[in-house]
């Protein structure tokens, strides 16, 4: 069955309450916010409807609403932000570990503001919280594999604080943390994922939406999921019994876009064998 592909989604959206949007490559391209994209998320909040923005950013939400400040995604698209930092600070919380070896940019660290927890070295650490590469844009993940190799060994636990494999950045496709995740896994270690696809990132962004709606739950069937990734956003969209919209022209646009517009063939290949499809596909969210 071939999803269908649209133009305009004011249609489909009218069919929902909430929208749980992703932000990096539906909201923003990692340089500058889409408008048509803000412009639709604002039109749906203007007709009742309540927009949660869950983004695996591995910052707090607060240090990155004004992030989008700056790429200028306007307020009026957004009621509530939730990021993969905010549930990172929950899980160092719960891990009780007061010694963390953290990989990531130094603005990163802003996740553990206020919590309970030293930043040390490699063989002090008593657990790993990587929220990025230290530098995604000349390091590669299989650099880290001694280091995570040690890790793994002495049996330390791996906060991963954004769990995307990769993320464009204008035309540039960056690793992210989850790659590094991916290693740890496969060393034997054990990861705690903070984040899409995973159900404590969607708990957060739902008890959000109610905040909005005065209190009200929304239903299961009158949530939709917009995303652009296959194993975060559509993933966690069938996890939670959500229907989703697949952006094509996001992560995946190398495979599924042919001369600014959506290939099918393309599009097919790339969800071929999901147990759950989209109900619908974009080019860019409009």
């Amino acid at each position: 069955m071939s999803v269908a592909v649209l133009e305009r989604a004011g249609d489909l959206l009218a069919r929902y309450d909430v929208l749980i949007s992703d932000v990096w490559g539906v909201v923003h391209d990692g340089l500058w916010a889409l408008e048509p994209a803000c412009e639709a998320l604002t039109a749906f909040r203007e007709g009742g409807g309540a927009v949660v923005l869950l983004s695996n950013a591995p910052g707090p939400s607060q240090q990155v609403a004004e992030l989008l400040d700056a790429k200028r995604v306007p307020r009026r698209a957004w009621d509530r932000l939730v990021t993969s930092g905010d549930v990172t600070r929950a899980l160092i919380a719960q891990s009780h570990h007061g010694d963390a070896y953290h990989i990531g940019r130094p603005s990163d660290r802003e996740v553990f503001a206020g919590l309970n927890v030293a930043l040390v070295d490699e063989e002090r650490a008593e657990i790993v919280v990587a929220t990025e590469l230290n530098d995604y844009r000349t390091e590669t993940p299989e650099q880290y594999r001694p280091l995570l190799t040690r890790f793994a060994r002495r049996g330390l636990p791996f906060i991963c604080g954004n769990p995307d494999l990769v993320v464009h950045v204008g035309e540039d496709l960056l690793p992210c943390a989850g790659a590094l995740a991916a290693i740890y896994e496969e060393l034997g270690g054990a990861v705690a994922w903070a984040g899409k696809p995973y159900r404590p990132a969607y708990d957060l962004a739902l008890a959000a939406a109610a905040e909005v709606r005065g209190g009200r739950p929304a239903e299961a069937a009158r949530v939709l999921v917009i995303g652009d990734a296959v194993r975060t956003d559509l993933a966690g969209a069938r996890l939670m019994g959500f229907d989703s919209l697949f952006v094509a022209g996001g992560i995946h646009r190398d495979e599924t876009m042919r001369g600014g517009k959506v290939d099918p063939a393309g599009l097919r290949r790339v969800l071929d064998g999901l147990p759950v499809q989209p109900v619908a596909a974009m080019a860019a969210l409009a």
